[in-house]
């Protein structure tokens, strides 16, 4: 359950953040640069800061929800691990009985 919600976040956070990206102007313009008002509450410069900066948080979360979500994946599978040796056991024969020839 906790890894399904921590996979939501992500994918959430993973559209954000290409959407942050495709904002950006690669020379630094971006959203700022539609901006030609001198007297704006948010000036240019604030702007491509604010983008700057909320695509380094988007991906700090990318990152550290894909850590946890390792650990938390790792939890809920060690209850399913003797269910798979038991399948695997049952469609792969015993190295006992390959071996008395």
């Amino acid at each position: 359950m906790v890894y399904t919600v921590i996979t939501i976040i992500i994918v959430l956070a993973s559209i954000l953040l290409i959407g942050v990206v495709l904002i950006q102007n690669s020379k630094g313009g971006g959203l700022a640069s539609s901006f030609q008002a001198q007297n704006q509450i948010m000036g240019v410069r604030k702007t491509t800061d604010f983008i700057e900066k909320a695509t380094w948080v988007l991906i700090g979360v990318v990152v550290f929800l894909s850590i946890v979500s390792v650990s938390f994946s790792h939890i809920e599978n060690t209850s399913d691990e003797s269910s798979v040796k038991e399948q695997v056991e049952d469609i792969l024969p015993s190295s006992t009985t390959t071996n008395q020839e």
